[in-house]
């Protein structure tokens, strides 16, 4: 503790019984150095344990969490940041350059009763000082729990059209976190909402049916416990009668078994409307950290199984220069058309011809989805094909 005695800054087990030294004498030693950058990289500080035989010390287990971080706020003003923690005991820099859609490995955290704070600045910052104005969140976490931390929101008060006022950068933590499957022969799935404009959904799976049931943004749905296998996702409104897009989740192919994986739900269902931010996808985080996988948009679904249950139809399809749509409510729309690894089409090859058509003898041939943004807030979805 500190000299009041009212703030932890380190916290150890002394495993006196479990170590077997009962009727012994020890000698505890705080050894190395608290800030070894500082210290010709020399050994990091601890408690270490001299006993009456000699020998090598014996270090105190110092009390830890298992923390991943991924970065899932799409604000372009925060597209690569520096993560800082800090402790009584000063400040470091924990992750360089966090990227937009990237994770960390799961890392030790403190635990144990010490409180920290993790801050974030921009990437060429040159300490925690320089952090961006109000994002430092503040942590207390359990010694031996592992964590999922999933930084979502917008810092930016202008240039974006969240669903509600609510979106602001913020730090979700799921405290049940898996670093494998909990089953051999499976692969255990977390599900994150993190679109900032997206509604309530449900997932299902084209064979198994519903996964998750109305998830919002900014929520977990607990692990599923999957067989590892190919699979085929589908994205739809909250009633589960409307399918909004369709994804393939190859676990087999990519090889994920005993793999625990965190699918987050990322980017703009309208990027038009946010500064021209990333597109909506489903992207999984790895164990391991890195870049974040893109879940490709299905090309097993046949265009009428994922147009099955819609509110609108697209005729002809497949279709050579226009298409025709048809459904309610078709006054005040925005239109947005993604190809099938989710990556939105150049709207300027998109000409509007009236309400319900739409020339599209300028885009590439391939399968592409529709979607399409009501006035009162409501989302239809349709795949289509251009030949």
């Amino acid at each position: 503790r500190d000299p009041s005695g009212t703030t932890i800054l380190k916290a150890y087990d002394a495993p006196l019984q479990t170590l077997n030294l009962t009727n012994e004498a020890l000698v505890v030693l705080a050894s190395g150095f608290l800030n070894p950058s500082a210290n010709s990289n020399g050994p990091e500080f601890g408690l270490y344990v001299a006993l009456p035989a000699g020998g090598p010390l014996v270090q105190l287990p110092e009390k830890k969490a298992r923390v991943q971080a991924i970065h899932n706020s799409p604000d372009m003003a925060t597209s690569s940041v520096d993560v800082y923690m800090t402790t009584a005991l000063g400040s470091s820099l924990l992750i360089n350059d966090f990227n937009f859609r990237t994770a960390s490995p799961f890392i030790d955290a403190p635990a144990g009763g010490v409180e920290f704070s993790l801050s974030f600045a921009p990437s060429n910052s040159n300490s925690a000082n320089d952090t961006i104005a109000g994002l430092t969140f503040n942590y207390s976490l359990m010694d031996g729990e592992t964590y999922v931390v999933v930084a979502d929101g917008l810092v930016s008060t202008s240039g974006y059209s969240p669903n509600t006022a609510n979106e602001a950068f913020d730090l979700k933590v799921y405290p049940m976190g898996q670093e494998a499957a909990m089953m051999t022969g499976n692969t255990d799935v977390l599900v994150h909402h993190g679109s900032t404009d997206a509604p309530m959904v449900d997932v299902d799976e084209i064979s198994a049916g519903n996964l998750v049931d109305d998830i919002s943004y900014g929520e977990f749905d607990g692990y599923l416990q999957l067989p590892t296998a190919d699979y085929t996702l589908l994205l739809k409104n909250s009633a589960g009668t409307s399918t909004i897009a369709s994804y393939d989740a190859p676990l087999q192919t990519l090889s994920l078994t005993n793999q625990a994986l965190v699918v987050v739900a990322s980017g703009f269902l309208n990027p038009s409307a946010n500064s021209n931010g990333p597109a909506f996808g489903l992207y999984a985080a790895l164990p391991t950290g890195g870049p974040l996988v893109m879940l490709p948009v299905s090309s097993a679904t046949g265009v009428d199984e994922l147009n099955k249950n819609n509110d609108i139809t697209i005729y002809p399809n497949p279709a050579n220069n226009v298409i025709n749509i048809e459904g309610s409510d078709l006054s005040q729309v925005s239109i947005l058309i993604t190809d099938i690894m989710g990556r939105v089409v150049d709207q300027s090859n998109v000409t509007q011809i009236s309400n319900t058509s739409l020339d599209i003898s300028n885009i590439p041939a391939g399968t592409y989805q529709l979607t399409m943004l009501k006035g009162n807030g409501g989302i239809s979805n349709a795949k289509f094909i251009k030949l």
